[in-house]
């Protein structure tokens, strides 16, 4: 069992930036690839990034790429989501999540979830 724990989100104006981390429970961290989803009221839970095992391998949407970086720390067995060039549209509940698969990307299953952070941009 793998729990997770999100922190860091909060209120930031349009342009701004904030970081988010997910803290894991288990050792075991290194062998699950990791990822960031969000949901905005009204909508679907959507993918935002995923990060392999080592943190060599990272993908994205479309719609964060170049403005939001996922990254790991296998010793602190936390995952991070830096997220700059905020916009209105970037507000949702944000999500970690693991999975067993060796490689990570937004259609591999994950077995595990936070109880996620609000994130909430204005403009």
């Amino acid at each position: 069992q793998v729990q997770l724990v999100e922190s860091g989100g909060g209120l930031v104006q349009a342009g701004g930036s904030l970081r988010l981390s997910c803290a894991a429970s288990v050792r075991t961290f290194m062998n699950y690839a990791m990822g960031w989803f969000r949901q905005a009221p009204g909508k679907e839970r959507e993918f935002v990034a995923a990060i392999g095992l080592s943190g060599g391998s990272t993908y994205y949407a479309d719609s964060v790429k170049g403005r939001f970086t996922i990254s790991r720390d296998n010793v602190k067995i936390t995952v991070y989501l830096q997220m700059n060039s905020l916009k209105p549209e970037d507000t949702a509940v944000y999500y970690c999540a693991a999975s067993p698969s060796a490689q990570a990307g937004p259609s591999r299953p994950y077995n595990y979830w936070g109880q996620g952070i609000q994130v909430t941009v204005s403009s």
